[in-house]
């Protein structure tokens, strides 16, 4: 199917610029050893119907913790992060933490989202470095969440068969993504081999180094546009 174009909590007030009702530093999940696992939580008043948690790229650590009562984090121009204001509506909330491979993070997490919003559809949104991550926790969160979401994925994709979960899995990528580590050509052979959803993205402006977040690669100037398509394909699901 191939779609085209397109810690306690603490909440803070948002800008009038931005579309959140509320952004509060989670530190509520822990790991087996008792670390805490920090995530962001973006959302509405009402309980969210649709769950994304979010893996930046690069070295995918955003660091999010208090500064003078302020929340400080990094990576607030990686695709992922500052499209939550096009994800966040009376349906979908967010969790932007730490990008990670590790099973017991994820699952912390996880735990803590589904005692916060037991009704929700859990989905994982990685991009770029994160879909290396997004990949590698692919077996261990099979039957756990409703599925995964790789963009601007890395090479590795092109090998990546989403045949062998049970959860859904999908594929999206600029078409004219020119960043050495994420050829689109991986991308659509993946949903040549095995089939995998791709929604394939055109059109935007391409500013700096191809590989950075205000190149296609990170859908400068269709961000909304590309959002919708992947909350459609999210929806597709009921």
């Amino acid at each position: 199917m191939k779609f085209a174009r397109g810690v306690a909590a603490i909440a803070l007030a948002l800008s009038t610029s931005l579309c959140f009702a509320a952004e509060e530093l989670i530190a509520t999940a822990h790991d087996k050893s008792g670390e805490v696992v920090p995530y962001i939580l973006n959302h509405q008043k009402i309980p969210p119907r649709y769950m994304i948690i979010l893996f930046p790229g690069g070295t995918g650590v955003m660091n999010a913790h208090m500064e003078n009562d302020n929340l400080v984090y990094g990576f607030k121009g990686n695709f992922v992060i500052r499209t939550r204001k096009f994800i966040v509506d009376d349906e979908f909330a967010t969790a932007a933490t730490d990008s990670t491979q590790v099973e017991e993070r994820i699952q912390a997490v996880l735990d803590d989202l589904k005692g916060r919003f037991p009704e929700a559809r859990i989905y994982l949104m990685g991009t770029s470095n994160g879909t290396f991550d997004t990949m590698s926790l692919a077996g261990y969160l099979s039957d756990k969440i409703a599925g995964e979401i790789h963009t601007s994925s890395l090479q590795r994709i092109s090998s990546f068969d989403s045949r062998k979960y049970k959860n859904r899995h999908l594929i999206v990528h600029h078409n004219q993504d020119r960043c050495h580590a994420t050829p689109f050509s991986a991308a659509e052979h993946a949903h040549e081999k095995y089939g995998t959803d791709l929604i394939a993205m055109e059109g935007g402006i391409e500013v700096g180094d191809p590989c950075q977040p205000f190149a296609h690669h990170g859908y400068n100037g269709i961000e909304k546009e590309t959002i919708d398509a992947i909350k459609n394909w999210v929806k597709k699901s009921e």
